[in-house]
């Protein structure tokens, strides 16, 4: 798989927005490269189904990312399980403002079958995210899983079977999907999809670190950032430092402390809002 090319993110007022944002698992990775520092963000999924801000939330990433690399920087966020769910249309997690949100974000055409099927409250949700809607196009345009360094960034976790079945496959899988150019993946609602496993955020056992050991290993990489499983007691590691988890449920539907994890070099620090409480490993 292609990597992103190294970063770095030392700029801690974008731990704030992001965090005021509502996002709920956050990281940011760097070192420095040659001919100067390349800043970058990446952010691992599960922007949605958070509260009823969301518009706000995907419109302020999407400017984020358009300042970054107009700086020469770069910020990532990644498609998660809930990212996923909205694109299939499994709206069960949606708060009431989440719905009424997107009414003026698109148009509705109640003739549409797809569309129909849904009560007339939720259907600019569904026109927003539905398979190339506005806003379906918009979470097409980003990944799943990215490599940036030796570093591995993805919402749930990368198993020795996506590997076999190829990292770069399963983005373009789900990125054409998402922008109604091809089918649903069949792989994508699995226990053990990329967005979905839990192998190395609930407390791994010696067999899954194992296998993260392997996954590192033919990556050529030294470590997972993972989200998926809520860590109310701050971003935690587990196998030896090789997995990261920084969903902390720093959202305002959680109500975690913001939380942010910086990697410069193979310096990696947890940052907090309260900075007598940075640690560094």
């Amino acid at each position: 798989m292609r990597r992103a090319g190294r970063c770095g993110w030392p700029e801690r007022s974008t731990r704030g927005t992001a965090g005021s944002a509502g996002v709920s698992s956050s990281c940011s990775s760097g070192t420095s490269s040659t001919g100067g520092t390349t800043n970058r963000k990446c952010s691992i999924g599960d922007q949605l189904d958070r509260g009823d801000d969301e518009q706000e939330v995907l419109d302020l990433f999407e400017r984020l990312a358009r300042e970054a690399s107009a700086a020469g920087g770069a910020v990532h966020a990644l498609n998660g399980n809930h990212e996923v769910m909205n694109g299939a249309l499994d709206l069960r997690y949606v708060t009431e403002g989440g719905f009424a949100d997107f009414e003026d974000a698109v148009g509705v055409d109640s003739t549409d079958s797809t569309i129909a099927r849904h009560p007339p409250e939720r259907r600019s949700r569904v026109a927003a995210f539905r398979p190339g809607g506005r806003y379906g196009r918009i979470l097409s345009e980003r990944n799943t899983v990215i490599l940036i360094g030796d570093n591995v960034f993805v919402h749930g976790g990368v198993l020795l079977e996506h590997l076999d079945y190829g990292l770069e496959r399963m983005n373009a899988e789900i990125r054409t999907w998402l922008a109604g150019e091809g089918p649903e993946p069949e792989w994508i609602h699995g226990r053990d999809s990329l967005v979905w496993t839990r192998r190395y955020s609930d407390e791994p056992d010696p067999e899954s670190c194992e296998e993260l050991a392997a996954v590192l290993e033919r990556l050529e990489a030294v470590r997972m950032i993972v989200g998926h499983t809520v860590h109310e007691e701050g971003i935690t590691s587990y196998c030896d430092d090789r997995v990261w988890c920084v969903d902390v449920g720093m959202s305002a539907h959680y109500g975690g402390e913001p939380q942010v994890l910086e990697i410069v070099g193979q310096t990696v620090r947890v940052l907090r809002e309260d900075p007598a409480t940075v640690g560094a490993h």
